[in-house]
């Protein structure tokens, strides 16, 4: 076990870092601190994936940057999915001059980001503490349990991941996650909630993976020391948020 920390030591301090940081952040509960800081993890985040999909448009970012902001007074912050898909397939359709792939970083990593505002602000502070613990537990309870007993492949996209790792991961993330949940929701709905959650959080570790051996690089970025880039510490939220937000619209 010693092993596994010393072996990890840059992981493992840059990761108590960031969770120090966002600590504070959510003792401050400010709308606008939340959204300052989520703009400047959306914003790294876009620059990655531009890499990672191979684009060169400095135009991407001013619209990436404008959609940031719009999302700041605009109350449902999910519309602006969809107003990017209309902008998008009018400019296309009318000018024929640019990328087409140019929507993947506005699907990949932006609608995600959204909706890590979306959850704060429909279901405040302690939603963001719970799908903190959902994914960050999956993670961790993934790689603990993978190292111990992991022996089966979960894919061939991520060939270190094993399904026993997969599988001990959200169960441990859904049984302690749960009790996060439910300072928003019944047992049941939690349950449910952080079970979805955690499933959908290791197939958005699985897509970052995935685009990865597309674009033929090991890290996303290098920003985090032991971690790689912003992608690569948020991929599991990337899908885990919007899917808790779901779950909670459904449930709720």
């Amino acid at each position: 076990m010693t092993k596994i920390f010393t072996d990890h030591q840059e992981r493992w301090l840059t990761g108590l870092g960031l969770l120090a940081l966002v600590g504070f952040i959510g003792w401050i509960d400010s709308f606008f601190v939340m959204w300052v800081f989520l703009g400047v993890i959306y914003m790294f985040g876009f620059y990655e994936a531009m890499k990672l999909f191979k684009l060169v448009s400095p135009p991407a970012y001013f619209w990436a940057a404008l959609l940031w902001i719009i999302a700041y007074f605009y109350p449902n912050p999910d519309d602006l999915f969809f107003l990017i898909a209309i902008l998008f397939g009018a400019s296309l359709a009318y000018l024929h001059n640019f990328d087409k792939k140019l929507i993947f970083p506005f699907l990949y990593p932006v609608s995600g980001i959204l909706f890590f505002l979306i959850l704060y602000e429909d279901f405040g502070i302690v939603s963001m503490f719970w799908l903190l613990v959902t994914v960050a537990l999956t993670d961790v309870g993934a790689f603990f349990t993978g190292k111990a007993i992991g022996k089966t492949k979960f894919s061939d996209t991520s060939p270190n991941k094993t399904l026993e790792g997969v599988i001990g991961g959200i169960v441990i993330a859904t049984v302690f996650g749960t009790y996060a949940g439910l300072y928003i929701t019944p047992f049941w709905t939690a349950l449910v909630v952080t079970l979805l959650t955690a499933t959908a959080s290791v197939f958005g570790d699985l897509f970052e993976s995935y685009l990865k051996r597309e674009a033929g690089v090991k890290d996303s970025g290098d920003l985090l020391p032991g971690h790689g880039g912003i992608l690569d510490r948020i991929d599991g939220y990337l899908f885990g948020a919007p899917m808790m937000v779901i779950a909670l619209r459904a449930f709720l």
